[in-house]
């Protein structure tokens, strides 16, 4: 019986090198234009500063916005060649879901706490060896001069989110992640191979009874920072920060005010937070 022929070599190798899709360049530099308008002040930019952020000229930025305007994600502003984000932006997050607890009980407990603490706050969870900012007050406090933190990567040692982590995870996670650092060929490297720094840090964040930064962190050496963890029951959920200029905040009023008002707004993210992880 006769046996279908193979098929012949030059089809073989089309198929098994078919080139990877290309980056659509358009499409990136598009993103980038979005996020440099979310970073700006309010939402609001012209069209030389986007185009001096994104490294891009002023008139390909000037035809992406506009494209973007088409399409409803940005309108101008009062001031000619000025763009504000639109409510159509918030619209591209509706399909992505996020813990639940985070947005259902954190989110509303931190926006309600602007009242009381002032200074900006951030939640953040650990990955990948960084705490990450899972939900900001930094959009609410009229105190703030950051924007855009959700999703920010905080190094674990110099920043007081790091630190509060260090302290108050177990004994075995935290050598692991100090084993993980230790493993970097830059400064964060560097910093974990000092096993006595590294102890003693967290020895003083434990007797101290929460972490702090007063600039250690090169990136925001502007800023000081005082953290402390959310517990759910036994399990170490996050940590939540207090982020305010050095200097800002007496360490008086610090202790007295602040660290107390973060604590119990630890406690109420904590044991809100039971029903959706249980």
């Amino acid at each position: 019986m006769p046996t279908r022929p193979p098929p012949p070599p030059s089809l073989l190798s089309a198929a098994s090198a078919a080139p990877p899709y290309k980056d659509v360049r358009s499409l990136a530099r598009g993103l980038d234009v979005l996020k440099a308008l979310n970073r700006a002040p309010g939402g609001q930019a012209s069209t030389t500063d986007l185009a001096k952020a994104c490294g891009v000229h002023r008139t390909t930025v000037k035809r992406l916005l506009e494209t973007l305007r088409a399409e409803g994600f940005v309108r101008h502003g009062e001031r000619d060649g000025q763009y504000y984000l639109t409510f159509e932006v918030r619209r591209l997050s509706e399909g992505f879901e996020d813990d639940a607890w985070i947005d259902q009980v954190a989110a509303p407990l931190m926006k309600a706490s602007v009242r009381e603490l002032l200074w900006p706050c951030d939640l953040g969870t650990l990955e990948s060896g960084f705490m990450v900012v899972r939900e900001s007050t930094h959009r609410w406090s009229l105190l703030s001069q950051h924007r855009a933190m959700i999703g920010e990567k905080m190094p674990l040692l110099v920043t007081a989110l790091g630190r509060a982590y260090l302290a108050a995870c177990s004994d075995a996670e935290r050598q692991a992640l100090i084993a993980l650092l230790a493993q970097r060929n830059d400064w964060l490297g560097e910093m974990a191979r000092d096993q006595c720094a590294v102890q003693r840090l967290v020895d003083e964040t434990r007797a101290r009874g929460y972490a702090t930064n007063e600039g250690e962190w090169i990136r925001e050496a502007e800023f000081a920072a005082v953290a402390v963890p959310v517990y759910c029951a036994k399990r170490l959920l996050a940590v939540l920060n207090m982020v305010f200029p050095k200097a800002a905040v007496a360490p008086h009023e610090l202790q007295e005010r602040y660290v107390p008002a973060l604590q119990r707004l630890a406690a109420s993210i904590g044991s809100g937070s039971r029903s959706w992880l249980e």
